[in-house]
C-alpha cells in the first residue's frame, strides 16, 4: 500500500493549499520498471494514467502500536464537486475590507 502524491492531480479545491497533499492509500498492483508503479486507483478516476513515478508514491507506515488498525480515510472526489448544506455561521471577520 502506498500513497500518493497529489501533485500532478487536479483538485477541485480553490487552491492548492487547501487539497490533500497524499491521497489513498492504493494497491499496488504491479512493478512496471526500476522507477514507476502501476497502481488501482478509484473507479471514478478512469481519466486519470495509473502508472506513476516513484517520486510521487511514499508507503504507507504501520502503527507501532500492537493490536491497532486503523481504517483508510474516505476517498476524495476529484473531478466532482459535493455538495454541503451550511445550518449557519457562527463567526466572521474582515481582512483588509473583504469576508
Amino acid at each position: 500500500m502506498v500513497w500518493l502524491s497529489s501533485k500532478n492531480i487536479k483538485s477541485t479545491q480553490p487552491t492548492k493549499k487547501l487539497s490533500e497533499r497524499w491521497l489513498g492509500p492504493f494497491t499496488i498492483l504491479k512493478k512496471v520498471s526500476t522507477h514507476a508503479y502501476h497502481l488501482k486507483l478509484l473507479p471514478q478516476w478512469k481519466s486519470i494514467h495509473p502508472v506513476f513515478h516513484i517520486f510521487l508514491l511514499e508507503p504507507v507506515k504501520t502503527s507501532t502500536i500492537p493490536n491497532r488498525h486503523q481504517e483508510p480515510p474516505p476517498p476524495i472526489i476529484i473531478e466532482e464537486e459535493e455538495e454541503w448544506e451550511v445550518s449557519q455561521i457562527l463567526d466572521s471577520k474582515l481582512k483588509r475590507g473583504k469576508l
